[in-house]
């Protein structure tokens, strides 16, 4: 909201020109008094802007077509969610982008991949998109889509097949990133100017076309620290370093050291795509706001480190430049002494005291299951630290994806959220 109170206040200005001429110095007067309590306002923090003092929390919860059949029948999703309301959780962030196709009927998709829905079985004659939001404003829920794979997409899919330079690429032209050693993906690269105006359509579409609380998208609006060796990334690197090639990737550098190299030219090569990657952000926060004001960015990223090394994801600097207006940071930790050094990082204690920051718990995956007592012990934690609330990944993990039964896993979320309340957000 407040990028527009100074759009307002540049048009008060010329203005006030015409009513100079006519009232003369009242109406300056009147002007600066007004401008005074505006920049006051403006310079408090986001999160305090609550005139009645309320008690807020984000209380979410992240719906995924992965592992998970919650979204592949209607009743089903509406029975989920109508749970989710009965426990107190207030916050959906259901997968919309996933697998290289639109979870929602989409005719940017259509035109560009051949294909306006996922072919699965299950949301064929379905919006699950328009579902979970009738669904979830009759709960009084608030509904903020995930852009789940963000710039990735699976190696076989339409849209690597239809657009094949649309790809970037690692040092020795190879396309294919196993995701969990297992997945095989590739990557779009989001410095070309098709590739933008393809995603900027697809959120564009979201934000205009359905009544969303905002739109969230991670880490995976970046893409591995080892592409960006493709001719279109070489050229434009080129461009700006007088002929010079990019650097090649350190022999010793590894994802479980944060992708950091003691190397000052790979060092500069990460920033300066980083920054690319930034370069978007702005666009396409401005043309989210151009569609809908009212709709909240959201960012749901790995911890700095890792998102900006690893993925070019430099989370920290949209938060700074105000491009993020909520944040859910995955700290998808076991020990509770990583999981407190995260929650003490510079930029995160930075990052809360201006906009709404949750944190984003691990409830469990499919081969890794949660006990509920450590996802009570990081709700209390995360509290007590006065962060701006929680989500869990994911929605399957929550009770039946669980070594507790279902009833017993349900009746310690209800006593996790006793009471019902609004969520913390952007005012």
């Amino acid at each position: 909201m407040k990028q527009y109170l100074y759009k307002i206040l540049t048009v008060c200005a010329d203005g006030l020109v015409e009513l100079n001429r006519r009232f003369g110095r009242q109406a300056w007067l009147i002007f600066l008094l007004i401008f005074g309590f505006t920049l006051a306002w403006l310079a408090l923090p986001a999160r305090s802007q609550n005139p009645y003092n309320e008690p807020a929390e984000i209380r979410g919860v992240w719906l995924t077509n992965i592992d998970s059949d919650v979204l592949f029948e209607r009743q089903r999703l509406a029975d989920a969610i109508d749970t989710l309301s009965q426990l107190n959780f207030n916050t959906l962030y259901p997968t919309i982008w996933n697998w290289g196709h639109t979870l929602y009927p989409s005719a940017v998709a259509e035109a560009v991949i051949g294909l306006s829905l996922d072919p699965a079985q299950g949301l064929q004659g379905r919006d699950i998109l328009a579902e979970t939001i009738e669904r979830g404003r009759d709960k009084g829920m608030a509904v903020i889509p995930w852009f789940e794979f963000g710039f990735m997409a699976p190696a076989d899919s339409q849209l690597a097949k239809r657009h094949p330079e649309w790809l970037t690429k690692r040092l020795d032209g190879s396309t294919v990133w196993l995701e969990g050693n297992i997945h095989k993906r590739v990557w779009l690269n989001p410095f070309r100017p098709d590739v933008q105006q393809f995603i900027t359509d697809l959120v564009v579409e979201i934000v205009s076309k359905y009544d969303v609380d905002g739109i969230q998208v991670d880490d995976h609006f970046g893409f591995p620290y080892d592409f960006g060796y493709d001719d279109y990334t070489i050229k434009l690197y080129q461009q700006e370093h007088n002929g010079k090639l990019p650097p090649k990737p350190p022999a010793n550098i590894k994802t479980v050291n944060n992708c950091v190299a003691n190397n000052r030219e790979w060092t500069e090569w990460t920033r300066w795509r980083a920054n690319k990657v930034t370069d978007y952000m702005k666009q396409l926060f401005a043309a989210i706001k151009d569609s809908n004001p009212d709709a909240i960015v959201s960012v749901s990223p790995n911890p700095q480190a890792f998102s900006l090394n690893c993925y070019l994801a430099d989370w920290q600097k949209w938060e700074r430049m105000g491009l993020v207006e909520e944040i859910v940071l995955q700290v998808y930790r076991d020990d509770m002494k990583a999981f407190l050094r995260e929650l003490s990082q510079a930029e995160v204690r930075t990052a809360k005291e201006h906009i709404p920051f949750g944190i984003g718990v691990l409830s469990g995956l499919k081969g890794r299951l949660v006990p509920i007592e450590q996802i009570k012990t990081q709700v209390a934690t995360v509290r007590k630290q006065g962060f701006a609330g929680v989500s869990f990944f994911f929605y399957e993990s929550l009770w039946n994806l669980a070594q507790e039964p279902l009833e017993q896993r349900q009746s310690a979320f209800q006593d996790l959220f006793a009471t019902p309340m609004k969520r913390a957000r952007v005012l």
